[in-house]
């Protein structure tokens, strides 16, 4: 992999000095301080790799092939000379450029930012709305989507207008990673391109799993804001941010007050979670005005994670991206967690 190998910060002061100084106490002994809570204050996620790494030699695809896709269409491809891979994560895109087939990529959605991808032609519109006029004004032989993104009628129109459409399951969790891959692969002629690079993404996240100090269990919630939007929302179960959350061996709070998906932000649901750190996106900090204004929000203030500003934030393009980097991101979410409170 293009990145630094996960490096290990399972030492006991740095974990003293995350659970100790970050919010591992109740909040009335938050309230004495410590040299160590006085260290540990907000942190950005980087070390992350610009750019996806391909396979090489790029394989070749074998075709014609017959795939069922998530919706459980039968769809045949024949051709994957012009590739459209789009969704609300970037992360269909992202597996292709890492299988090798790059080269092949006509065009990108909003979330496909890493450099190899990012001057490609945008066909996603307002966000993530598909546009069926510039998807099918790139002329592709074949388009990879899932649940995330649409409208419907716009994969219905493409499919319409004679172009293989091939719907992949979109679950965002560890697991679904290499199933990811695998259906890619497998739409695209190149199934044994897609086992090696699933081999070399699962041992990336064990790698990047250990990572994390082996006892410290943080509680870390997941605030998806859009201050522009006026938009605030907490993670729980199955929202994507438990999953990378948990990796690093923390407890997700939303999941720990029995929320499912994303559930809006209010002040006793989060002063309830208590948690010692909070994460967030980088763009939806700065809509908020930064860590300052993040405070102001219903509960952040009141929480031990808001008592020492220990807010974390990660690029948009790669906390919930659960693409061929996932490996990439959890060893520099744990860095982040872990490696900057002082001990």
């Amino acid at each position: 992999m293009t990145a630094p190998r996960a490096r290990r910060w399972g030492t006991a002061a740095l974990a003293l000095a995350l659970v100790a100084g970050c919010g591992g106490r109740p909040a009335a002994e938050h309230a004495q301080g410590t040299a160590a809570a006085d260290g540990c204050g907000p942190a950005t996620v980087t070390g992350l790799p610009e750019d996806v790494d391909p396979l090489a030699p790029a394989p070749k695809p074998r075709l014609p092939v017959t795939v069922t896709g998530a919706d459980g269409e039968k769809t045949t491809v024949t051709d994957t000379s012009r590739i459209l891979a789009l969704n609300m994560y970037g992360s269909l895109a992202e597996i292709v450029f890492s299988l090798g087939l790059g080269d092949h990529v006509v065009g990108r959605d909003a979330s496909t930012t890493f450099a190899s991808a990012k001057d490609l032609p945008l066909v996603t519109t307002h966000g993530h709305d598909l546009s069926a006029e510039a998807i099918l004004g790139l002329d592709p032989t074949v388009v990879l989507a899932d649940a995330s993104i649409g409208p419907a009628e716009a994969i219905t129109q493409i499919r319409e207008a004679g172009i293989p459409v091939v719907m992949v399951d979109d679950a965002q969790t560890l697991p679904a990673v290499t199933e990811h891959i695998a259906d890619v692969a497998a739409a695209l002629g190149v199934a044994d391109a897609g086992e090696r690079l699933s081999a070399r993404v699962t041992d990336g996240i064990a790698e990047a799993r250990r990572s994390a100090p082996e006892g410290a269990q943080p509680t870390i919630a997941f605030l998806y804001v859009r201050g522009t939007a006026g938009v605030y929302l907490i993670g729980g179960d199955g929202a994507g941010s438990d999953a990378m959350i948990e990796a690093i061996g923390a407890r997700d709070a939303g999941t720990a007050i029995g929320l499912e998906g994303f559930r809006p932000l209010t002040s006793e649901g989060l002063i309830n979670a208590a948690p010692d750190a909070i994460l967030v996106m980088s763009s939806g900090l700065e809509s908020v005005g930064g860590v300052d204004g993040l405070l102001k929000l219903p509960g952040v203030a009141q929480t031990p994670a808001g008592e020492h500003r220990r807010v974390i934030d990660a690029d948009d393009g790669s906390l919930l991206n659960f693409g061929a980097r996932t490996g990439d991101t959890i060893a520099a979410l744990a860095h982040a967690v872990y490696g900057t409170c002082a001990s």
